[in-house]
């Protein structure tokens, strides 16, 4: 079979196609980051920027049937980068930070699609069923971008430690939460959704975190000091892969398992260096993931966006930052992250993208649509503005050292008073940075 490249004029094979796709993914990759390096803007914009250039929205340069299954590109990405974060889950930086995460995850969250429920209710009349499930929806957080944009800045210290668990929780919340929206929209309805189709994703997500601390379990036994580096790498790759090829079965992400993964490991062995290893590996695959991300962003989507669109990308930002300093508060986290932490928590995509599909089926006609619609549009202006806001929540709390961002209190650059917050020296010597 033929596939024809625009940019190229002519009929070429499957695989002529595909190589010349990747090609074109990463070099578009990397020619927008030169560009996005010079205005100070994160590198995962780059990347996002360029699909949406290349992608069949815009230059149309890659052909929309290779860009439409490129969807294992995302699962493989976020395996590798939920491994990486594993690696924060060390059980002493756990027992440091406390019960303070899961408070400040539940506020986070919850005050997000509570916002969003009551405001979709009372400000523009809509129907409970709508709201109830658009306010589940935006629990959620897309990591990836935020994740990519710590490791491009190799930010550390108690922010950080502290983000990248609230993060990893807050997906699970979000699945929570929409499937009690679901079942109560669905007893009173009773026919287009089943209780064990909104049951089963939790089940699943189980079953998917067994399966990442047994491999993680298996993989320290494996690796033993006399393996080489080599096999350490293939092995550590063919788990991951596996693992996101089981949960692609059905339909979930791989996130929480590889993180897991990742955790199990490094608290039963303590080697850093497989995780150095595997990132040294990741950079082609995590360019292509974003890259991709972007081209499956339809910019045009956002003249759909509409009132209750544009409310809901405002409030939701509004329900994060608030509901992450009021959960800060409570959980007395030092003042940098209590400040900042909110910020890092824009970017909305992936399962919530998901959700959102299943969201449609649950609402009738019009309305299923428009759901659909606003979290697919506001999609496209969150992944743009994500990894902007999470290099700002960085900087300004000292996780990446600088004496250009002032603190809020003072004038001071944060980056001279970060280390003596309280618990920060021990969560930095915890996490190996």
């Amino acid at each position: 079979m033929a596939l024809k490249m625009n940019f190229f004029q002519f009929e070429l094979n499957n695989a002529t196609a595909i190589l010349l796709s990747l090609s074109a993914i990463l070099l578009a990759g990397f020619l927008l980051t030169r560009v996005t390096k010079l205005i100070k803007l994160p590198n995962v914009t780059g990347y996002i920027i360029a699909g949406m250039l290349i992608g069949p929205h815009a230059l149309n340069i890659i052909p929309i049937n290779i860009v439409k299954n490129m969807g294992f590109i995302s699962d493989i990405a976020l395996a590798f980068i939920a491994f990486g974060v594993g690696r924060f889950f060390k059980k002493e930086i756990i027992r440091e930070i406390g019960s303070g995460v899961f408070i400040i995850t539940a506020f986070e969250s919850l005050l997000a699609g509570l916002l969003i429920t009551l405001s979709m209710r009372f400000l523009f009349h809509l129907e409970w069923s709508f709201s109830l499930l658009l306010g589940a929806i935006a629990t959620a957080t897309a990591p990836a971008s935020t994740m990519a944009t710590i490791r491009q800045y190799k930010a550390r210290g108690n922010f950080v430690n502290t983000l990248l668990q609230v993060i990893a929780l807050d997906d699970a919340v979000c699945l929570v939460v929409f499937s009690i929206a679901a079942a109560i929209i669905n007893a009173s309805s009773g026919e287009k959704a089943t209780t064990a189709e909104i049951a089963l994703p939790l089940i699943y997500n189980v079953a998917a975190l067994l399966i990442g601390f047994g491999c993680g379990a298996a993989l320290s036994k494996l690796v033993t000091p006399n393996r080489s580096e080599d096999n350490r790498l293939i092995l550590t790759i063919s788990m991951l892969l596996g693992i996101a090829g089981l949960c692609a079965i059905v339909d979930i992400s791989p996130l929480l398992s590889c993180m897991l993964f990742g955790a199990t490991y490094i608290n039963m062995t303590r080697d850093k260096l497989l995780y150095k290893q595997v990132e040294r590996f990741a950079p082609p695959v995590l360019s292509i993931f974003f890259v991709v991300s972007g081209m499956n962003l339809n910019i045009t989507a956002l003249g759909t966006l509409g009132i209750i669109g544009v409310a809901y990308f405002f409030i939701r930002i509004a329900g994060k930052y608030i509901g992450a300093y009021i959960g800060c508060l409570i959980a007395k986290t030092p003042k940098p992250v209590r400040n900042f932490l909110g910020l890092a928590l824009v970017p909305q995509a992936g399962v919530a993208i998901g959700l959102a599909f299943m969201g449609e089926r649950l609402l009738p006609g019009e309305v299923g649509t428009m759901l659909l619609t606003i979290i697919l549009s506001s999609s496209v202006l969150y992944e743009l503005a994500g990894p902007v806001c999470a290099k700002t929540a960085l900087f300004c709390s000292g996780a990446i050292k600088t004496d250009k961002c002032p603190a809020a209190n003072g004038g001071e650059p944060i980056s001279k008073n970060i280390d003596s917050a309280k618990g920060n020296k021990s969560l930095l010597k915890a996490s190996g940075a």
